[in-house]
């Protein structure tokens, strides 16, 4: 069975979200977590960018995890300087990480009026940088900013930054619809055009991932499409937390994965824990769950209506898509104006009440 690598950035980019504020203790605890479902990569924030990611890195690297990698995140050197003497890649390799994921511009437009500098220079920028890192030992993932928006607009120059960071090193070129307003379609159409692209300039090209925002409501989608044209490694949330309406949420990306295509993400005990996964964010944010959020949601299989029920006291999958204890949730009848005899009957012997459809009526 094919393996799609799970990474999650719940901890950095799920913290940009509006109401989303992780304390250090809760950082560690939600990385435990993640560690125990089986998340290959944990994304554990941007130590250059505050003083309580510096010090996360440092307790865990105190804290055993079985399964899991932690990276540590941050942006490519700054222009007309080095490596040595940036004071934000400084900071990123004293993080201490076995993974080091860099971000820099793919877009001509960020690079023109962002970053204010020529072209070749911010390509200058992601080789070194990415050069760097994996001199000093260091697993290297490129995360290639807007990279969907860049193609569109210079479909060259965008190929051009990726290459670059796979020349100098770079084990994953993660492609970034930064801004969330790619369509499924165009998401596949890109990531196959990359994908050759990328054999075309190297023996051994770097593997592709996937990063989707929620914008126009499809960063599932996104990354579906992206990993049925060969993206290898998925980023996401838990919960879709993230800037703005947020990020891909794990919570259905992983059951569609695993459940929907027949790839491998997590073993099935480990499934099973993620209603539980999600609670626990959700809680440790302090945020409500969405009990309307697929596959976790305490509404995802909660019926109502009389003749949904009444047809799954006789065959479940009549009105259920999968099994909810695969991920650990479970079905819930609900009673209302709308019930059958079916749902009053079902009520009854959830209290232990055997009850005859002549009683019900």
């Amino acid at each position: 069975m094919t393996q799609v690598l799970i990474y999650d950035t719940t901890l950095r980019d799920g913290a940009q979200g509006e109401g989303i504020a992780f304390s250090l203790e809760d950082k560690l605890k939600i990385a435990q977590r993640l560690d125990e479902i089986g998340v290959h990569f944990i994304e554990g924030g941007w130590p250059g960018s505050n003083t309580k990611d510096v010090e996360f890195f440092r307790r865990i690297r105190e804290t055993p995890l079985k399964h899991a990698q932690v990276a540590a995140f941050g942006a490519t050197r700054r222009a007309t300087s080095t490596c040595e003497s940036d004071p934000q890649i400084e900071t990123l390799l004293g993080a201490g990480t076995p993974i080091v994921t860099l971000v820099g511009k793919s877009w001509d437009l960020h690079v023109h009026h962002v970053l204010e500098i020529a072209l070749r220079e911010n390509l200058a920028m992601i080789a070194d940088s990415v050069r760097y890192f994996v001199g000093q030992g260091r697993r290297v993932f490129y995360d290639a900013e807007h990279f969907f928006d860049g193609c569109k607009a210079n479909q060259e120059y965008a190929l051009a930054c990726v290459a670059a960071a796979q020349a100098a090193g770079a084990e994953v070129v993660i492609l970034c619809d930064t801004n969330g307003g790619s369509m499924p379609w165009e998401i596949e159409e890109i990531v196959r055009l990359t994908q050759t692209h990328l054999a075309q300039t190297s023996a051994r090209p770097a593997q592709l991932g996937i990063h989707t925002h929620d914008d126009s409501g499809v960063a599932v989608a996104n990354a579906l499409a992206a990993v049925r044209a060969g993206c290898t490694q998925v980023q996401g949330t838990i919960n879709g937390f993230g800037e703005r309406v947020g990020n891909c949420n794990l919570c259905s990306l992983v059951p569609d994965l695993q459940l929907k295509l027949g790839l491998r993400c997590l073993k099935d005990e480990q499934l099973r824990r993620l209603t539980e996964l999600s609670r626990f964010v959700s809680e440790t944010a302090n945020v409500a769950p969405n009990p309307r959020q697929a596959f976790v949601g305490a509404s995802a299989f909660a019926h109502k209506g009389g003749i949904h029920v009444s047809a799954m006291m006789k065959v479940e999958q009549s009105y259920q898509h999968i099994d909810p204890a695969l991920v650990g949730n479970q079905k819930r009848v609900l009673v209302s104006e709308l019930s059958g005899r079916g749902n009053m009957i079902y009520k009854a012997l959830e209290y232990g009440v055997d009850a005859s459809k002549e009683e019900v009526g």
